[in-house]
């Protein structure tokens, strides 16, 4: 079963930007998340994963908290082609993988979670265009703005 058009539109916008939709849902909760995390994997985390699912593991990695609020948009929410479509409308940097000892890592998918640590709550999730490639003395990892893409079909 699918949703319109618009409402795959309006589930984005209050999801990741905390824009109500008019007599269905709104931020109005008691303690609404001001902030999601954008974290980093090497590894698809899948619908049954989690925040730490595959997470990057290297020095200095922690995850790179974007506002969530109507007032600020930090996502372009969309519908090309009919699918509800939402991209970072800004530039983001993340971490740097610090000196000293360790291992590449190749991060190939994001995920946008609730928590910025722990298994905390994937809503979203999906590949990085083109993997980052990590290693010791690397970063801080960029990620253009538009290069993150989330749809709602």
């Amino acid at each position: 079963m699918s949703k319109s058009n618009a409402l795959e539109t309006d589930y984005l916008g209050l999801e990741l930007n905390a824009t109500p939709i008019a007599n269905l849902a709104d931020n109005a909760a008691s303690a609404p998340l001001t902030q999601l995390f954008i974290r980093f994997h090497t590894a698809d985390p899948g619908e049954a994963g989690s925040g730490t699912t595959s997470e990057a593991t290297f020095t200095g990695y922690a995850a790179t908290a974007i506002n969530r609020s109507n007032g600020s948009p930090q996502w372009t929410i969309s519908s090309p082609g009919g699918v509800g479509t939402a991209s970072n409308t800004n530039a983001l940097t993340g971490p740097t993988y610090t000196q000293g000892a360790g291992s590449q890592q190749t991060l190939t998918h994001f995920s946008i979670n609730t928590a910025s640590s722990g298994a905390g709550k994937i809503l979203r999730y999906g590949a990085l265009t083109n993997p980052i490639i990590m290693n010791p003395g690397i970063g801080p990892i960029n990620i253009a703005a538009g290069a993150l893409v989330l749809t709602e079909n």
